[in-house]
């Protein structure tokens, strides 16, 4: 698996969805308990920021992570901060790398190819939630979703799904589905990771 490759995948997925946004869009709400869609963006653009700075060693201190206003131009902003990440896992010796990741564990350091699937699945995950916000649909090939999969899977579960500001909610049975059938690949992921896949903004949002 060519995580570095599927990683800029889904980044660059999550920059075309964040761009169709117009002015009137950055408050709509989000699959994302409380946050608006700029909301979303500033913590998906912190957390680009925050990998890059883990990609050169210099991930453990919380300032790394800082979310940042986006100001008038949230699309503009994002898209620095994913070409900021792609940069830095581009790098050569990327993958022979050791990550600083305190919001998942500050005691420890994760392989590079472990590190950047958690950045992966979260910006496969993004991706949709941005483009639920805005009544889109992600675009992801097969291969993405099929390595996207085990690794939604095997993200634990407990009580720390069920915390305030829990990265994902527990999972929900059954794919997410609401009529008969099995659900598909990507239906999987999203409930795997506490997403019901049929969410659409409310009415008037």
């Amino acid at each position: 698996m060519d995580i570095v490759r599927l990683d800029r995948t889904a980044v660059l997925e999550s920059v075309r969805v964040v761009r169709s946004a117009g002015p009137g869009d950055w408050d709509r709400p989000s699959p994302c308990s409380d946050w608006t869609l700029r909301r979303l963006v500033e913590h998906m653009g912190a957390q680009h920021l925050g990998f890059a700075a883990a990609a050169r060693g210099q991930g453990a201190g919380a300032a790394a992570w800082r979310t940042r206003p986006y100001g008038d131009d949230p699309a503009a902003r994002y898209a620095e901060a994913a070409d900021a990440v792609l940069d830095a896992f581009a790098e050569p010796g990327v993958l022979e790398r050791r990550f600083a990741l305190p919001e998942i564990d500050a005691a420890a350091t994760f392989a590079a190819s472990t590190a950047i699937g958690f950045h992966f699945i979260d910006y496969v995950v993004h991706s949709w939630d941005a483009a639920a916000s805005l009544g889109m649909r992600t675009a992801f090939s097969p291969d993405v979703v099929e390595a996207a999969l085990p690794i939604a899977l095997r993200v634990p579960g407990g009580e720390a799904r069920e915390r305030p500001g829990a990265a994902f909610r527990p999972a929900l049975p059954d794919g997410g589905a609401t009529g008969s059938g099995s659900p598909d690949a990507f239906r999987l992921v999203l409930s795997a990771l506490g997403r019901s896949p049929d969410w659409s903004p409310p009415h008037g949002g």
